[in-house]
């Protein structure tokens, strides 16, 4: 990995019962902010990115929220692992997502990316307009 910097995304799935919108609301009002406190520090971008199904045939079964961690380096990704390794703050997190998380179903990934360049997008009439 090189020196530059470093995207971690978790896809999460809310535990059985819980319905969507008192997921969020759960995640946003308190969840989140154990999330800001133990990423102080350590990484520059914590963004949450809720998941409906669209078009039919859609499922939510594998993810609720992607969420997305920006570290200005593999360096600093490490710290806040080890941050979160402490015994006391580990517990603290893991017993706040057991009331959020399906825990069983997080996935994590460090993510490497590609660009395409396109040409802007063109101003498009609505169906049937003239």
């Amino acid at each position: 990995m090189s020196g530059g910097p470093v995207t971690l995304v978790t896809f999460l799935k809310r535990r059985s019962g819980m319905g969507f919108d008192d997921f969020v609301a759960y995640y946003e009002t308190h969840h989140r902010l154990i999330g800001e406190e133990v990423l102080a520090g350590f990484a520059s971008r914590y963004e949450r990115r809720y998941l409906r199904p669209a078009g039919s045939g859609a499922e939510s079964d594998d993810a609720d929220v992607l969420l997305e961690i920006d570290f200005p380096d593999a360096e600093a990704l490490a710290a806040f692992q080890a941050a979160v390794a402490v015994p006391e703050v580990r517990a603290r997190i893991v017993a706040d997502e057991e009331r959020l998380f399906d825990r069983s179903r997080m996935k994590s990934f460090l993510v490497t990316s590609a660009r395409s360049a396109l040409p802007p997008v063109a101003m498009r009439s609505a169906p049937g307009g003239g």
